[in-house]
């Protein structure tokens, strides 16, 4: 009996999805109990050592796409920005990612080259709800049925109810309004009850979703795959900027170590164990 897909898991109830962008992290997730996963475009930008401004390219996001869903087999949502252009490029940029095993993707309203809402001031430029809707529609069309299409606003209130109607009217599953769309769980349960589609939100680090988006208000403004896109990507990022802190001061590698993953345990969690079992089954016997 094979897995329920992204679309099934998420007709069932709430779903959370850590943001990651390699193996090592997809497999981290996968054995913490996650029973789905996102490929933020966020942190596998960061992890080219780039803001989340759009500077990487449609290939360079799908072969990280690819490398998560070589290491777990968990459904995974897939950030395709603005879709890299026209319709015509996000229509093809859909294609590549479906290839690629995605269960879902979400795509933005923002001009290309976009800005994390977040990162930036006040505001984004967004292009024309004409425009925004034949892409939606040239995505949907070029995606299964089981895919989930999720289509993300960065606009502000009445506007972003506009368009959310709009984008459903298009062919989108799922409306993911961002952290600034709205300022209230009110606004939220209202575009929930207007559009008619399930939400998916974004419970970035430090943010006020973050806080106040407890399982308990998902479910009430109609939220069924809530985003943790950058915990990992912050929590990571502090215990190395820690340890080569104090590996450059001068601390003995030993004592920094010390504090780390135990490398027994990381042998086990990358797999050392399976290959192993592998030589043993198919390889020559050591003379």
């Amino acid at each position: 009996m094979s897995a329920p897909s992204l679309k099934e898991l998420t007709s069932r109830g709430l779903v959370y999805a850590p943001g990651v962008w390699d193996g090592l992290t997809a497999r981290l997730a996968e054995q913490a109990g996650f029973n789905a996963l996102c490929a933020s475009g966020f942190a596998v930008s960061a992890a080219l050592g780039l803001p989340d401004a759009e500077l990487y390219t449609m290939t360079e996001n799908l072969q990280a796409v690819r490398t998560i869903r070589s290491a777990s087999s968990l459904p995974l949502v897939a950030d395709i920005d603005t879709g890299y252009g026209n319709a015509v490029n996000a229509a093809r940029t859909a294609s590549k990612f479906v290839d690629a095993g995605v269960g879902g993707m979400f795509m933005e309203d923002q001009v290309s080259p976009k800005s994390c809402p977040i990162c930036v001031g006040d505001p984004v430029d967004l292009i024309s709800v004409e425009e925004a809707t034949g892409k939606i529609r040239a995505v949907r069309d070029a995606s299964p049925a089981d895919v989930l299409l999720i289509a993300r606003t960065d606009a502000r209130g009445d506007e972003a109810m506009r368009r959310a109607h709009a984008y459903v009217e298009a062919g989108a599953d799922m409306i993911m309004p961002v952290t600034k769309t709205f300022e209230t769980v009110e606004e939220w349960e209202r575009c929930h009850s207007e559009v008619g589609v399930p939400l998916m939100a974004t419970l970035t680090a430090s943010t006020w979703t973050e806080r106040e988006f407890t399982p308990e208000v998902l479910g009430q403004i109609g939220v069924r795959l809530a985003l943790l896109p950058t915990q990992v990507l912050m929590a990571v990022t502090g215990a190395a900027q820690n340890t080569l802190r104090r590996l450059a001061a001068g601390e003995a590698p030993a004592d920094v170590s010390a504090d780390a993953l135990p490398h027994h345990e990381f042998v086990d969690l990358i797999g050392f164990g399976e290959v192993e079992a592998m030589q043993r089954k198919y390889l020559p016997a050591a003379r």
